[in-house]
């Protein structure tokens, strides 16, 4: 069997990622679903920036465990975009297109 390449290649997660997701390796596709699921299951999703969680639209709220996670975010994108979530406060939000800046910020 060929060896997994790209975002197939299982990635080593950091410690607040790997609690949350319940694994220490996995790739970066399989992050992403686990971590949509978490967001859906705990209805996290807003229609306005900084809106209060209704179960769908484009903007994820953060609880405490993807707050944890949101925090360790600061880059910058290959356009020199920057995403810097350091600050990031309970209850504010993130627009769904920083998910993988997020994913990136959090795997070593």
């Amino acid at each position: 069997m060929a060896e997994a390449k790209g975002l197939s290649k299982p990635v080593k997660l950091k410690n607040e990622l790997a609690t949350l997701l319940g694994a220490t390796e996995l790739p970066r596709t399989e992050i992403t679903k686990k971590l949509w699921d978490y967001i859906k299951a705990n209805k996290l999703q807003t229609k306005t920036e900084n809106g209060k969680a209704e179960n769908g639209g484009k903007f994820i709220v953060a609880d405490a465990s993807l707050l944890s996670i949101f925090k360790n975010t600061k880059s910058t994108s290959k356009s020199g975009k920057l995403t810097d979530l350091t600050q990031m406060k309970e209850g504010e939000t993130i627009d769904m297109m920083q998910m993988a800046a997020v994913v990136g910020a959090n795997i070593e």
